[in-house]
């Protein structure tokens, strides 16, 4: 006989979890943001990334992958999706809003040791919310204590999911090692959402720890020879995972104490060459507060400001009665994440994903056509097939300057300089053109709000009446009534009974 003694193990003390986890759950049960200013930039970022989900409802190859994953289901209660007619469960929903709001890599950017889009958690955020407010409305089961959300509530979110994802970014490269800015995501979007879903702050940490445990996304979609689409849907993909995760969780699933340190098998020694993460500083509301518009073009932010100056030096050209077809070759002054992510000046333009990641042809198209849109990046539009496009994008070359390199990274500075030197034909070499901070960029945060919200009011247009599209303008504008308005009640007024 065993002694009942023996016959069951001493529980074994629980593990104490990796202070990175830690620190992640108690910021987003504990810490109350009282920053305007992030709050303020955070009703701009909404409505830019909102804006730019329903532009992408203008290509096909976006369309194609939205709805139910069984065609003509509806959810009761569930998850609408702006601009659509679908109305999903949270996983899928997440997954349909965070593709869109993606697609064209024109919402928000954080530029550090390594890039990303904060904004892509807004695809877990707001389909989690929509879901739960929708449903606690209607009775029946109570889903996280009963809570309903409103707008402020949304934007709250979004700030400590900018937080995480920037913070995380700052001093940690993930491209590096190959994997793609998507995990960090995948973990913002997974933190913000399990207190969204009620659970506790050990819950939290559990639902944390899968997200780091989870596979993690290849960068080889965003770089050739396999650039490919997948890069414009990679963060609607991270936040179905999240809400799926943090449901589990829910439901009861535990977590992995030390996923991150634990020897041989942990995340650090698996995927990050065994280095631990470093932090610059503790979570508040900073990468909200400084985080980057796109503005002006739908091009990869590190390109931004090098567009910027092609469009300044066009008017240059013109006054000398110059054009396109008079440069002989441009050279772009530059710092060291635009060569390493999107110079690609003999590379071939194989699709929309090679040409809108690179800087090259991003500058030719400028400097031909005097513009940069979305449908410039289409096999079939007139840029992709020009023959002096072409002939211009392999006559663009890129230098690093280390001063670039230093202030993109010094964290008052945060630029991302670009400076082109245009030499014609005929010999004469243009005054190079310098642009250090994009529209956009906290040090023209002021001279861009206006155009965030024309961005903003011409991406509304081809899906709304005038009257609706106005509506939802004015609405923008007048955040304490923006702030109190239900969420499901909001995303209402983008509610369409088909796509374009």
């Amino acid at each position: 006989m065993i002694p009942k003694s023996d016959a069951m193990a001493t529980p074994k003390k629980a593990a104490e979890y990796d202070k990175e986890i830690v620190d992640m759950a108690s910021y987003i049960h504990n810490y109350k943001i009282d920053s305007d200013l992030a709050i303020d930039t955070a009703r701009f970022v909404f409505l830019d990334t909102l804006g730019c989900g329903l532009k992408a409802l203008e290509f096909p190859q976006c369309t194609k992958l939205l709805g139910p994953t069984v065609e003509g289901t509806t959810v009761p209660h569930g998850t609408k999706v702006p601009g659509t007619p679908y109305q999903l469960d949270p996983i899928n929903g997440a997954f349909n809003i965070g593709a869109m709001i993606r697609w064209l890599d024109f919402n928000d950017c954080w530029l550090a040791a390594e890039w990303g889009h904060p904004s892509d958690n807004l695809g877990a955020i707001l389909a989690v919310a929509d879901w739960m407010t929708r449903t606690n409305k209607a009775g029946g089961t109570k889903i996280g204590n009963g809570r309903t959300f409103t707008v402020k509530d949304v934007l709250e979110g979004m700030v400590k999911a900018h937080e995480i994802q920037g913070c995380l970014a700052l001093e940690n490269s993930f491209n590096k090692v190959g994997l793609d800015h998507v995990v960090l995501v995948k973990v913002a979007s997974t933190a913000v959402v399990s207190q969204m879903l009620g659970l506790s702050e050990a819950q939290t940490r559990d639902a944390i720890s899968q997200a780091w445990c989870d596979g993690q996304s290849m960068r080889t979609y965003r770089h050739t020879p396999n650039t490919m689409s997948r890069k414009s849907w990679a963060a609607g993909d991270a936040c179905q995972t999240a809400v799926n995760l943090c449901l589990k969780v829910m439901k009861g699933e535990g977590g992995m104490a030390t996923v991150l340190s634990a020897p041989t098998w942990g995340f650090y020694d698996v995927n990050f060459g065994g280095k631990p993460f470093q932090f610059q500083r503790a979570y508040g509301s900073y990468v909200m507060e400084n985080v980057l518009f796109k503005v002006s073009y739908p091009a990869e932010f590190h390109s931004q400001t090098a567009v910027e100056a092609a469009q300044r030096l066009n008017k240059k050209l013109a006054a000398m009665g110059k054009t396109a077809a008079d440069i002989d070759h441009v050279v772009n002054r530059t710092h060291e994440a635009c060569i390493r992510i999107i110079d690609k000046q003999h590379k071939p333009m194989d699709n929309f994903a090679d040409r809108d990641h690179c800087v090259q042809y991003m500058v030719a198209n400028m400097f031909v056509y005097n513009r940069l849109v979305a449908e410039d990046y289409a096999d079939s539009s007139e840029a992709a097939q020009s023959p002096l496009l072409e002939s211009l994008r392999r006559s663009i070359s890129c230098v690093e300057d280390p001063q670039f390199t230093a202030d993109y990274h010094d964290p008052e500075k945060r630029t991302i300089a670009n400076a082109l030197t245009v030499t014609l034909k005929d010999g004469t070499v243009l005054d190079e053109e310098v642009v250090e901070a994009p529209l956009g960029h906290r040090l023209r945060r002021e001279e861009a709000k206006p155009e965030i919200l024309e961005k903003y009011r011409r991406h509304l247009e081809p899906h709304f009446p005038a009257e609706r599209t106005k509506k939802l303008v004015d609405l923008g504008n007048a955040p304490e009534e923006l702030y109190a308005m239900p969420v499901d009640e909001y995303v209402d007024l983008y509610a369409k009974e088909r796509i374009l």
